[in-house]
């Protein structure tokens, strides 16, 4: 699927990435083993996205262990199938409202109170299992705790015949799903909302819930045309209480799951800045009629929303805001640093939007200009891969720059020795490293990257040897071009991972100058001492990063 294509986003179906989420959700709460061909054959139409899972490894984080595990189905049982209307207890259910990967709720007639309700069961009745209804449990608890106007109100948790439910107040209405599918929302309204969800999260927050799962179809909007927060099926407690999903499980929509949501493998817990990311991701939705992320399967989504960055919101929509589109791009921020610090201060933020005052979110400051440029991007993390090896690679650069000035010292004018000696060195140094760094794990798509770049410098530095034997100048009269070439590939690595780069690609740069005046026997050496300075300084900064993480771990 094009990302950028509308008419392919059109065409995409929404709900396979409900159904996907009710087989996931139904495999991590069952007991015994997973028949995933006969799953397979139960959902051709997933077939290739359930077996992509498999194969990376998503679907055994989520389920803990394959062989621990059991897949039911997704058939509710009769009591759930029933038809309507019938009576529950008190309730008589009139009609079926909608229905998720865990429970399914009803529009229901309380007839102790006369009056309409919402009434929420869980969607395998009496055979659901003990995962399932703590799971349940644990919505029920984390919704009737929340007292906030744009919270839906829990109005009575209970059992009936073996079957688990809760009543809600019931919301006439539609979901902002169904209100942004008509087109995007003038910005005024679309940030009103936000700030109205945004309280309401925050409100959560401060009494250590977290949602997990936030996005339009979990927004209901009723006649007073006031959001309220619906669906905390996979909150969780910020602090303490144990974890009722396995660890690195992969919990949410694609479309609005924080990056650290979508990587099981990162192992992180979840935290405010995930209920932040996803609150940006309905705001960029509201501004622009579509998800920040949107693929042809749910597992190609997950890999835009770990690997690439949105399209900006006025570029979908020029008639957006400035400051509004900054507050929405910063809640999207790949690392929960770069994010709003919490709920309460994106808030502020658009609080400040709706009276015309500046957000926080844009600064024209020096400082907040050079923060952003040098701060690490969201593939830094790799670089604890290399710390120590980019130490061993400065000190062999130097090494290699030493001898070359040595041996120009000693008197050496033909080329041939300094053409050997660069590329033999340069290429059995290349292979050891790479093999080194391939001991120490798998190899990510990013690092095979930064070692093409790397690769490009080296082809170029031998390249510099070689043309001085064309044009047969005078031994290291092109050293200078050596600099330039390390600042190139330096300049690749700061776009790429961090900031800290530009820095020393500008060093490379600049040295070139006195390369230039001094000429050898000294200017390889010079060329030596700021290269190795490029690779030793964050080569020390990450390798000490990982012994503290080990440490720690």
């Amino acid at each position: 699927m094009n990302y950028n294509d509308p008419m392919a986003i059109a065409e995409h179906d929404p709900s396979r990435d409900e159904r996907l989420a009710r087989i996931l959700e139904s495999i991590s709460s069952g007991d015994g083993q997973v028949d995933l061909e006969g799953v397979c054959r139960d959902n051709p139409d997933l077939a290739d996205e359930l077996r992509q899972l498999v194969a990376i490894g998503q679907i055994i984080d989520i389920c803990g262990s394959l062989s621990q595990k059991t897949l039911t189905g997704v058939v509710a049982p009769a009591t759930i199938g029933e038809p309507l209307p019938r009576t529950f207890g008190d309730y008589e259910l009139v009609a079926e409202l909608g229905r998720g990967g865990m429970g399914v709720v009803y529009k229901a007639w309380d007839k102790k109170l006369e009056r309409f309700v919402a009434l929420k069961m869980v969607l395998r009745g009496r055979f659901a299992s003990e995962a399932d209804l703590a799971r349940f449990r644990s919505e029920a608890t984390a919704a009737a705790g929340l007292t906030h106007p744009n919270i839906v109100p829990v109005f009575q948790v209970g059992e009936q015949d073996g079957q688990a439910y809760f009543c809600m107040k019931h919301v006439e209405g539609k979901t902002l799903s169904q209100l942004v599918a008509e087109g995007p929302l003038p910005e005024r309204k679309a940030a009103t909302y936000l700030l109205k969800i945004t309280q309401a999260v925050e409100h959560a927050h401060q009494h250590g819930i977290l949602h997990r799962d936030l996005k339009p179809a979990n927004v209901l909007i009723d006649e007073s045309d006031e959001p309220l927060v619906t669906d905390f099926g996979l909150a969780k407690r910020a602090q303490g209480g144990a974890s009722l999903t396995g660890t690195g499980a992969i919990l949410g929509t694609p479309s609005y799951m924080a990056p650290e949501q979508a990587d099981s493998s990162a192992g992180k817990p979840s935290s405010p800045a995930c209920d932040v990311y996803s609150l940006g991701a309905i705001l960029y939705e509201m501004l622009t009629g579509r998800a920040p992320f949107l693929a042809a399967t749910p597992m190609e989504t997950l890999l835009l929303v770990l690997s690439e960055e949105p399209v900006r919101p006025r570029l979908l929509n020029p008639q957006i805001d400035t400051d509004l589109e900054l507050v929405c791009r910063k809640c999207l921020e790949k690392r929960p640093e770069h994010r709003y610090a919490g709920a309460d201060a994106l808030a502020k933020d658009l609080t400040a939007f709706l009276q015309g005052e500046p957000v926080s979110a844009r600064s024209s400051s020096l400082v907040y200009f050079v923060s952003r440029l040098f701060r690490e991007t969201h593939h830094a993390p790799v670089l604890e891969n290399w710390g120590l090896l980019w130490m061993w690679h400065s000190l062999q650069l130097f090494l290699l720059c030493a001898v070359t000035s040595a041996l120009y010292a000693a008197g050496v004018e033909s080329h041939w020795p300094y053409l050997g000696l660069w590329s033999v060195g340069l290429v059995l140094w290349g292979t050891i490293f790479w093999q080194l760094r391939r001991r120490g794990g798998p190899v990510t798509f990013v690092e095979r990257q930064v070692a093409h770049a790397w690769a490009a410098g080296v082809v170029a530095s031998i390249g510099v040897f070689i043309v001085e034997v064309i044009l047969n100048l005078p031994a290291l009269l092109l050293s200078p071009i050596l600099a330039i070439a390390a600042g190139m590939v330096f300049l690749v690595k700061a776009g790429t991972l961090s900031g800290w780069f530009y820095i020393a690609a500008a060093a490379s740069f600049l040295v070139a100058v006195p390369m230039s005046i001094i000429g050898p026997p000294w200017s390889p050496v010079l060329f030596g001492l700021v290269s190795a300075a490029g690779f030793f300084v964050p080569g020390l900064k990450y390798y000490r990063q990982r012994l503290r993480a080990r440490r720690e771990a």
